[in-house]
């Protein structure tokens, strides 16, 4: 005949066990719960849409396409000006000049990005061969009067009345429509792209005081 086992009492140190046992498995399951529910704010701002604003939007890449404002948030702001079609002259100078890792800068950096029309517009094109090719000093200096300390959105700059460039020029800034007016000159066209820790404002005039020379392009021969 078999005996019936009853179990006897449960010691003191065997409760204490079987307690930190399930408080660890409880702290297993929130942290699990909470790492596969949750983002980073850095993936969080990844993934989040990128809204660009100006007349000029619409006649850029755009949704999934190549370019498009949501693909360049993880380029680098020298990779991203590569990407935005209207912008091949400021990159050229950019990389003609050495400023491309000076683009990443920490911190980050608002980069007043003029078109490839407002450049021909200002210099005439053995002007811009010029500075590319032999004169790139003057070039950069040129180029950091388009380079604000900060990754500053058009609706901050709207609001900041004034900004000071890397070149320490001070710029006066008031509303234009969705975007902003820079030195009572030049307007942006395209704002608000993001890239890696830059903000892009495409704008339709080159900042700077040298000189205008598109004019002497009927006088060159």
């Amino acid at each position: 005949m078999s005996e019936t086992l009853i179990p006897g009492p449960v010691s003191r140190a065997a409760r204490r066990r079987r307690a930190a046992a399930g408080a660890a498995l409880a702290l297993l399951v929130a942290v699990t719960g909470c790492t596969g529910s949750q983002e980073s704010p850095a993936a969080a701002d990844r993934t989040a849409p990128v809204a660009v604003t100006g007349p000029l939007c619409d006649a850029l890449p755009s949704g999934t396409e190549p370019g498009s404002p949501g693909s360049l948030v993880d380029r680098s702001p020298a990779q991203a000006l590569t990407w935005i079609p209207v912008l091949t002259m400021f990159e050229a100078a950019v990389r003609a000049t050495g400023l491309t890792e000076e683009l990443s800068a920490a911190g980050g950096l608002t980069i007043l990005a003029p078109t490839d029309d407002a450049f021909r517009a200002r210099f005439s094109t053995a002007n811009l061969d010029q500075l590319l090719l032999k004169d790139t000093a003057t070039l950069r200096g040129l180029l950091k009067e388009h380079l604000v300390a900060g990754a500053r959105p058009v609706a901050d700059l709207a609001s900041a009345g004034t900004v000071t460039t890397l070149a320490g020029t001070t710029l006066a800034v008031a509303p234009a429509g969705s975007g902003v007016r820079l030195a009572d000159r030049a307007e942006t066209i395209c704002a608000d792209y993001r890239a890696g820790g830059a903000r892009i404002h495409v704008i339709d005039k080159v900042l700077g005081n040298l000189p205008e020379t598109a004019h002497e392009e009927d006088h060159a021969h």
